[in-house]
């Protein structure tokens, strides 16, 4: 799943008690990415963003086998690490670009320092709770049917790359660390107070939601965008709740014309 042309720099940054894993790659103003539940991987979409940014796409603390959540009990405490992390980085402002949970955490972070971030991109983010579209709770679905879940087209090539070969216990006890790393901070479900802090974030913002998306569904984009100051939204055909890469043609263009100001 790694198509990489620019080259990539895995740093180790030490963080309070957290050694956080950052992928550093391209030039040009600075942009943190947050990844979702299926873990921090360099693919086409972070390649197409280092094209004309300096990406950091930080791993979520926990998703390391050696790490102890116990001094980050919450999406508070582990917003206020993002945000040491930037001044460890010697970056005051950024772009950020979020998925699913770390669509989360990039709009927590937003809300908490506005002025930290200048413009954010959420694909399908959780974050808010609505009964009549209930999000599945991850922590109990099989991955053959969470496949289903997060693809538009489960039987596509792309279906065997996020499931761990069931014969090979390294790779399943390293995919359910970064499960239960993700866990750690929404279960039971993902409502922990967004909407009561979301009003604060000051930054353009993108949506980006794949029509297809069975497992956050894009009525929740209304929420987003009835909420936010200044926000637009993209739907993706074809695609489900990973469109950067079941469509990552369809993704790249609008959010670098975001990015860059050049949508205008």
């Amino acid at each position: 799943m790694t198509t990489t042309q620019s080259p990539v720099d895995e740093r180790i940054v030490q963080v309070g008690p957290i050694a956080a894993r950052v992928l550093v790659a391209g030039t040009g103003e600075p942009l943190l990415f947050l990844h979702g539940a299926g873990g921090l991987f360099w693919d086409p979409f972070l390649d197409a963003l280092a094209a004309e940014h300096t990406v950091y796409a930080v791993e979520h603390p926990g998703g390391n086998v050696s790490e102890d959540l116990d001094h980050l009990p919450g999406i508070w405490e582990l917003v206020l690490f993002y945000d040491e992390l930037l001044d460890t980085l010697g970056l005051d402002s950024v772009r950020v670009v979020g998925h699913s949970f770390g669509g989360m955490v990039a709009a927590e972070l937003a809300a908490n320092s506005p002025r930290r971030v200048s413009r954010l991109v959420l694909i399908a983010p959780v974050g808010f709770w609505r009964e009549d579209h209930p999000i599945a709770d991850i922590a109990g679905v099989p991955p053959e049917r969470l496949v289903e879940l997060v693809l538009a087209d489960p039987s596509s090539p792309l279906a065997a790359t996020l499931t761990p070969p069931a014969d090979d216990p390294q790779a399943l006890f390293e995919a359910a660390m970064r499960m239960a790393s993700i866990l750690h901070f929404i279960w039971p479900i993902p409502d922990k107070g967004l909407d009561r802090r979301i009003h604060r974030v000051s930054a353009p913002t993108l949506l980006v939601w794949g029509e297809q998306d069975r497992l956050v569904d894009p009525v929740y984009a209304e929420e987003f965008t009835s909420r936010l100051r200044d926000s637009r939204l993209v739907t993706i055909p074809d695609a489900g709740h990973l469109p950067t890469l079941e469509q990552t043609a369809a993704v790249v263009p609008p959010v670098l014309g975001f990015l860059t100001g050049k949508d205008a």
